[in-house]
């Protein structure tokens, strides 16, 4: 496979001359994977219907993805239907590998269509893969009986012919209208042309904003200190490790490790709370109601 991106033609040369498999060959093969897990036959199955992946490959090579990725993806879904499926059934592999072809293909191109995720249930893909399709031929029957449709009437008549609602067609229009573009490009062809992401506002603080603030949390955080320093070292303890904790401790906890009931517990913290407010309000009102 070619590492340029370049399509590599050999590859359709090499599926095009393997084997052509029977029906009895074939379930012969698939028994021999299922119970045995025989690789050679597993190898001997995928490479005949390489052609088939290929095949599937080519038809959303529409869709702007490398024709290599897409085999690539292809090729995926070829081993994942040959690993899953049950000869017992009665039903060709092929038949049954066309949808795991299918479904691999519609994924690796709904994942690489856009930075933006264009969606991922059975109802958005239906619509990602159908809605140019379907849109053309009611415009086609709307034409052929004289009608004339708005933008809102096509879209709800597609809505109701894929079966989605109304907004996921609005939104799925306007992720199939173009490309991503990279915010880093220039907003002209110019040298010095300044790039789009320059025209975002910015919405972090500004400098003055940003000293302002320091300023007032290293005043409040002296104000904090000031008022601690008033209280005596039990108390301290109460105040700290029932508000400057990020897990404040219990008040049964605290009274277990100071040999002091709940009740008493509570007490000293609000007599140490009424210290610090006296001292706080004697400074500013800011930070009142931190201790109400």
């Amino acid at each position: 496979m070619a590492l340029d991106g370049s399509y590599d033609h050999s590859l359709s040369r090499r599926a095009m001359q393997a084997e052509l498999l029977d029906a009895e060959t074939e379930l012969t093969l698939a028994y021999a994977w299922r119970d045995n897990r025989d690789e050679r036959a597993l190898h001997r199955l995928i490479t005949a219907y390489m052609r088939l992946a290929i095949s599937m490959a080519a038809k959303f090579k529409r869709y702007g993805a490398p024709m290599n990725d897409l085999i690539q993806e292809a090729s995926l879904g070829l081993m994942k239907a040959a690993d899953k499926f049950d000869p017992d059934r009665g039903v060709r592999f092929s038949t049954y590998a066309v949808w795991w072809i299918k479904a691999s293909i519609q994924d690796y191109v709904m994942r690489n269509w856009s930075m933006v995720r264009t969606g991922s249930t059975s109802s958005q893909k239906s619509l990602f893969f159908n809605m140019r399709r379907v849109q053309a031929r009611l415009e086609r029957e709307a034409a052929a009986s004289g009608e004339q449709l708005d933008g809102h009437q096509l879209r709800q008549m597609i809505a109701t012919e894929v079966g989605v609602p109304l907004h996921d067609v609005e939104m799925m229009e306007g992720r199939l209208s173009g490309s991503d573009y990279s915010l880093n490009a220039t907003q002209s062809s110019a040298d010095e042309g300044r790039e789009w992401i320059e025209t975002l506002e910015d919405g972090s603080d500004q400098a003055s904003e940003s000293v302002a603030r320091d300023k007032d949390i290293d005043t409040l955080r002296g104000w904090l200190v000031s008022a601690l320093g008033d209280l005596n070292e039990r108390e301290r303890f109460i105040v700290r490790e029932r508000k400057l904790r990020d897990a404040p401790r219990t008040l049964e906890s605290l009274g277990d490790e100071l040999g002091l009931s709940k009740e008493r517990v509570r007490q000293l913290e609000a007599a140490a709370f009424g210290k610090m407010r006296k001292t706080l309000e004697g400074q500013s009102r800011e930070v009142h109601d931190f201790f109400a």
